[in-house]
């Protein structure tokens, strides 16, 4: 019998044993409430970004912020939710991940409340960098309970469906929510998460279960690779936030461009030395998590560059208001909010790569047909039918690839896994914004007007969807025929795990 080390390669053969969450949870009362816990957690980091979004402009008046300090309030947080991500993950598995989980949540909720009551806008950055490192801790400690929680297979997928789709409903509800509070005052916006934050973390200590076994054996503190990996992240997210302001050509640039390389070279030559690394570099030999990976910078780069294009375009060329904004931009949410639950059901019946390519065409059709905008509105023709294929792409794309990254992962390392295609979606949100800022910085939108440079903004985002749609017929590609003798998906997985932890326990030993 054929071997396969691809378990989304696609659907179980017709010799798979029925469906069944065997060796998985009974779902129980408690463990459907440790699960609205942990989608409470992705919602929230969703609401905040959206809301702070909209309130940015009131910020800037209220505050008398420049353009270049208004966005370190959107930076701040990326730098520090990108730069840590990956030790976020690592210290789930080390840690534990439901201790890292409460502990994130209750800092978030701190940092929520003094961002609303400061009015340095140092200060105000600051509180924001903090938000960013504690969702770096929550989103993959999160993602790995659920991981290590529910069976791999049919109970996963729905699982994992519902989670991500919960994030997606976050920032639709934040669009809202931010229009109607920036009404009242853009301290609201930093307000409201309190709260919320802090009725999760309630919840979260009475529901989240505590596991014995989430510290693996005789793992130790890999330090070196820890300063040396953040370090790289961190100067990645900045050198590219700055990039559009201070030159992609300049020596600042480009020596911060250098100084990552050196940094990524010293921590792979610690991980290949050291006893217990941070990042087993043998779990990139899973080509399914390098393509989930993949997938995801290319998802959120394509997204959220198109989306400040939008935000331009609506607020400036039409002239609408930010709630007219978040009402245009909400059948996308919507659509996320419904359909995303759905994805694992699709996922169970023809494997990931066939779905993420799915949402890959619609995620393209929708930055083309934006290609038709003009300084009148359109809304019917052109900006809804735009973010209907916006909402599929997304409700198809973002969870499979969640479901992609952590299958087959063995669960001491679920938070690894979680934390480096976390860290994936927000680099490539990072880089394509950098991106797309410098192109329409030559050109300033006007009332009633296009600019020249928001075609050639909205080719880069659409050539990024390109480039995800290729990663994803690699793995169509790839996939083994149906016809022929092959494991199920089940036991594909369970091959690579065996493999996997044979590997890490002769490196322990």
């Amino acid at each position: 019998m054929a071997l396969s080390t691809t378990p989304d390669s696609g659907p179980p053969s017709r010799l798979s044993p029925p469906d069944t969450t065997s060796g998985g949870p009974r779902m129980t009362p408690r463990l459907y409430g440790t699960l609205l816990v942990l989608c409470g957690a992705l919602f929230l980091d969703g609401l905040d970004v959206s809301m702070v979004g909209v309130a940015l402009p009131s910020i800037q008046a209220d505050l008398g912020l420049s353009n270049s300090a208004l966005q370190w309030i959107v930076s701040g947080y990326v730098l520090g939710y990108g730069g840590l991500l990956l030790l976020g993950g690592r210290a789930a598995d080390l840690l534990g991940r439901r201790r890292v989980f409460l502990w994130a949540i209750g800092v978030f909720a701190v940092a929520s409340l003094l961002g609303g009551l400061v009015d340095d806008p140092n200060l105000l950055i600051g509180t924001r960098f903090i938000k960013g490192v504690a969702a770096a801790f929550t989103a993959p400690a999160g993602l790995s309970i659920i991981t290590t929680t529910f069976h791999e297979g049919p109970a996963r997928n729905r699982a994992l469906s519902f989670y991500t789709a919960c994030g997606a409903s976050g920032f639709s509800m934040g669009l809202i929510l931010g229009g109607l509070l920036t009404e009242a005052g853009w301290r609201w916006t930093f307000l409201l998460p309190a709260p919320i934050a802090l009725l999760i973390l309630i919840t979260g200590i009475k529901l989240i279960p505590r596991h014995r076994t989430e510290r693996p054996s005789g793992a130790g503190y890999d330090l070196g690779g820890a300063a040396t990996s953040t370090a790289a992240l961190l100067l990645l997210v900045y050198a590219v936030v700055q990039a559009p302001n201070v030159g992609w050509a300049s020596g600042r640039t480009l020596g911060s461009f250098a100084l990552v390389a050196a940094l990524i070279a010293a921590f792979v030559a610690i991980e290949r030395r050291v006893a217990h690394p941070l990042v087993r570099l043998g779990i990139l030999r899973n080509r399914t998590l390098v393509r989930a990976n993949l997938g995801a910078l290319a998802v959120t780069g394509s997204y959220i560059g198109f989306q400040f294009i939008g935000t331009l375009y609506v607020q400036v060329v039409l002239g609408w208001s930010p709630l007219e904004m978040a009402l245009a931009f909400l059948p996308a949410g919507l659509i996320v909010a419904f359909g995303g639950p759905r994805t694992g059901a699709l996922v169970n019946r023809f494997g990931t790569a066939p779905v993420v390519a799915g949402g890959f065409v619609a995620f393209l059709a929708a930055y083309l047909l934006f290609l038709r905008i003009g300084g009148e509105a359109r809304y019917f023709s052109v900006i809804l039918p735009t973010m209907l294929l916006l909402g599929a792409g997304f409700a198809l794309a973002f969870p499979t690839l969640n479901i992609q990254a952590t299958s087959g992962v063995a669960d001491e390392e679920q938070g690894l896994a979680s934390g480096l295609v976390q860290t994936a979606f927000q680099i490539g949100g990072a880089i394509a914004l950098a991106g797309v800022t410098a192109i329409l910085a030559s050109d300033a939108p006007l009332p009633g007007q296009v600019p020249d440079s928001f075609y050639p903004a909205i080719g880069l985002v659409s050539g990024i969807a390109v480039f995800g749609l290729v990663i994803a017929a690699i793995g169509l590609l790839g996939r083994r025929s149906r016809h022929r003798d092959t494991v199920t998906t089940d036991e594909a997985a369970s091959d690579y795990r065996q493999v996997e932890l044979q590997r890490i326990g002769r490196r322990a030993a």
